[in-house]
């Protein structure tokens, strides 16, 4: 199997700029599934690739327990390997998800565990010989700062050319 779960918040607000960059970068990832934004901040990933009814009850009970939160995308910061993204400020509900996440499905660590601190972001795009950090901030123009509300839990499929959302919770 090519492909794997993750429980992301969608970001609509960004869809068409992160749209583009998927379009730009790898098309085989565009989701035809008009549910699916690709604009999002993950909560936990690699996630199940199968969701059972004891998974599905477990995500739900969290998604229930989370309340909708705002959160403000302004700025602009890089991953050591050159991903660009924008930082949810206040990040602490984006944490606690993952947290509370994490903690109830210890076999799906955070990023497999590769990073000792997990980080809340919205990736944007990846430095490269023709992307800049200018020219991704001359991209996104007025559409930051964005002022966002999290109100769902999404599980997301990501295989190329087979790109969906499985499942959403509201979240409260």
């Amino acid at each position: 199997m090519t492909g794997h779960s993750v429980l992301q918040v969608p970001v609509p607000q960004l869809e068409p700029f992160v749209r583009a960059r998927t379009l730009h970068h790898d098309p085989s990832y565009l989701a035809a599934d008009p549910a699916f934004v690709h604009a999002h901040v993950t909560a936990l990933a690699p996630f199940a690739d199968a969701l059972t009814d004891d998974v599905e009850r477990r995500v739900a009970a969290i998604a229930a327990d989370t309340a909708p939160f705002d959160f403000v995308l302004a700025r602009m910061d890089r991953f050591p390997d050159g991903t660009l993204y924008l930082v949810p400020e206040p990040d602490g509900a984006f944490r606690a998800m993952t947290a509370r996440l994490a903690a109830e499905f210890p076999e799906f660590p955070p990023y497999a565990g590769a990073f000792p601190e997990v980080v809340p972001h919205l990736t944007l795009d990846l430095l490269s010989d023709d992307v800049f950090e200018e020219s991704t901030l001359a991209l996104l123009g007025d559409a930051i700062p964005a002022r966002c509300r999290a109100e769902r839990l999404d599980l997301v499929w990501y295989e190329p050319g087979a790109v969906e959302v499985r499942r959403s919770w509201r979240l409260g």
